[in-house]
């Protein structure tokens, strides 16, 4: 949700029933992530769901510090972490009672989250939008079930409750719903991307680590309009892109094809829950 999800989707989300979230980097600098923090802090006041922040510990952020302080300072009570060890998050957000959350892609790096103390394992699986994982996501609950018995999510693809049911089944206790929340008037994506996601299907999302270095996956049209999907159907070397990429390359999951129209974040998730009900 780069570049997408702000505090009206976060606080709608919350308001609807559910943890709305969004990467702290989406404020474009610490002062605005300070201001952005403090707003979601009120709106989400009494609301029957909650909120979250996603970190990106990877040692090229150069805000990695400011922005985990500030999380503390505001006792966001959910912390995603990615792309980096939560070692340095745990004890700071848990001395305030908050929650720490490890995005992990592998067997490896779910053992070390676990090892590092964390509270709730988010497996990212193949067909996520943006960065991706690549296990099949019924064969990685299914190991990692075998040596966690803790909070779980899992994260790809998900865009219905029949879905979110079936992660459950399989034996998650929780999902990432993304791409669906990307078509919401509450969300900060421009018109046209909007749009695009709700005319797609499966086959226009492309695989690419051209734009960010990771592999990642993105609606085909917005990379052939910046040039990194080729006429050819050819693709640039990974890191190809630079950080502007992210701007008009949209990413999308694999499950595009459920998005048909642009609705409220409040309308969404009632139809979320009425298809989880449903699947009962």
């Amino acid at each position: 949700m780069f570049l997408v999800s702000g505090p009206d989707l976060v606080v709608e989300a919350a308001k609807a029933g559910i943890v709305g979230a969004f990467p702290t980097l989406n404020a474009r600098s610490p002062q605005i992530l300070d201001a952005w923090l403090a707003d979601i802090t009120r709106r989400c006041q009494g609301a029957p769901g909650g909120y979250a922040a996603n970190l990106i510990l990877h040692a090229s952020n150069a805000r990695r510090d400011d922005d985990l302080a500030l999380v503390v300072n505001h006792r966001v009570p959910w912390v995603i972490t990615s792309v980096g060890s939560p070692v340095a998050v745990i004890e700071r957000v848990r001395a305030y009672g908050g929650r720490v959350l490890a995005d992990v892609a592998t067997i490896r790096h779910a053992r070390k989250a676990i090892d590092a103390g964390v509270d709730m394992l988010v497996l990212l699986t193949a067909g996520a939008g943006g960065n991706t994982g690549w296990l099949n996501p019924f064969a990685f609950i299914e190991e990692v079930r075998g040596f966690w018995n803790g909070p779980l999510a899992v994260a790809g693809g998900i865009t219905t409750g029949r879905q979110v049911r079936a992660a459950q089944v399989a034996g998650a206790d929780l999902a990432y719903v993304g791409s669906p929340f990307i078509a919401t008037h509450e969300s900060l994506a421009e018109t046209d991307y909007k749009q695009a996601l709700c005319t797609a299907g499966a086959d226009d999302i492309v695989l690419t680590d051209a734009v960010t270095g990771i592999p990642a996956n993105f609606l085909a049209g917005s990379l052939r309009a910046q040039g990194i999907l080729q006429p050819d159907g050819s693709l640039l070397p990974r890191g190809a892109g630079d950080l502007a990429s992210w701007k008009t390359a949209w990413s999308a999951g694999h499950g595009v094809a459920s998005i048909r129209d642009v609705r409220h974040v409040g309308e969404r998730v009632h139809t979320l829950r009425q298809e989880w009900l449903a699947a009962g």
